[in-house]
């Protein structure tokens, strides 16, 4: 196996995994958390936004952008023009419309969130719209990692 499939390969596993968390957070975890009383709901949120700061996620979420764009690279260097292509449509659609929205949409609403006591009325009053604008921004960082894992899996096969 070359070291340009290798990469790409991993680039899709990365890619993928990732759209398949974001994934179950769009279509059950979200709905679990808005159908508990609203202190539950958001104590398991912000325990959640807690948790998810570890090297496992950390590592492959973050690590994805440099791995697709020394993959990239690669098949620059190897003269692999429609791998490059894809790799290339992949590390876009991955560190802008996944990276980029967590960045700008997710992670702000999630440090409000964590700047409230979860019992308070405040913060009662905050769920639903963090629910709606959260989920919303999931949607697009979950199909645009799996873009990235489908541009990455195409480049694979070229």
């Amino acid at each position: 196996m070359s070291a340009l499939l290798l990469l790409t390969v991993l680039s899709s596993v990365f890619t993928g995994l990732i759209g398949g968390v974001f994934f179950a957070f769009s279509t059950f975890i979200m709905r679990a958390l808005a159908d508990l009383p609203p202190p539950q709901g958001i104590a398991a949120m912000q325990r959640i936004n807690v948790t998810v700061i570890n090297p496992w996620f950390l590592g492959t979420f973050l690590g994805a952008v440099p791995l697709l764009a020394a993959t990239a690279f690669l098949a620059h260097r190897t003269d692999a023009p429609h791998a490059l292509v894809w790799l290339a449509f992949a590390f876009v659609v991955y560190a802008f419309g996944c990276v980029g929205v967590t960045m700008a949409r997710n992670v702000p609403r999630n440090d409000r969130l964590a700047a409230l006591d979860a019992a308070s009325s405040e913060a009662a009053g905050y769920w639903p719209v963090y629910l709606k604008e959260w989920v919303f921004w999931n949607h697009v960082r979950t199909v645009a990692s799996l873009l990235a894992a489908a541009g990455a899996a195409v480049a694979a096969a070229t």
